[in-house]
């Protein structure tokens, strides 16, 4: 089973679908907490009706977004780190809501929805391992501008939470 990620940073619409399309996702899970963005396009409305048009289903999944106190506090002192620690104790909470996103791409391939074009540094990166570890043989594809995804096979217990 495979679940792709993406973040939208740097891209426009038609690059952003023509990515997904070219990757064969059928639905597209947005885990922003809130689906808002000042980039025309990517906003919840916009892109649930855009990706419609192209045969993607929209799902949003906002208790998988990072909560705004720990988004605002990262905003404040930059340390990721600490970021990491409270998000994964925040995603620790989530159990139904990560069982209920397994079901989702169990069904259909699917692409996480966030921000950031670093997988390495935002919150889909630490939801897509937290399915991993209760999904058998998944195979974890960061997309992104780049012509080569980033394919990852985790083969770890658990996620290491930063000190």
């Amino acid at each position: 089973m495979n679940l792709a990620t993406i973040g939208y940073e740097g891209l426009n619409g038609t690059k952003f679908f023509d990515i997904l399309l070219s990757n064969n996702i059928r639905r597209l899970i947005d885990i922003r907490e809130l689906p808002l963005s000042r980039k025309p396009g990517f906003s919840k409305t916009a892109l649930k009706e855009r990706a419609g048009n192209v045969g993607i289903q929209y799902t949003h999944l906002g208790k998988l977004g990072c909560p705004r106190p720990i988004r605002h506090a990262y905003r404040e002192d930059n340390d990721w780190n600490k970021y990491t620690r409270h998000f994964l104790e925040y995603l620790r909470s989530q159990d139904d809501e990560i069982e209920n996103l397994l079901e989702l791409i169990s069904v259909e391939r699917s692409c996480l929805l966030c921000f950031e074009a670093d997988h390495l540094r935002c919150h889909r990166y630490y939801v897509a391992e937290a399915v991993a570890q209760i999904a058998e043989d998944l195979k974890i594809i960061h997309l992104g501008a780049t012509e080569m995804p980033v394919v990852w096979q985790p083969s770890w217990e658990g996620i290491p939470i930063p000190q």
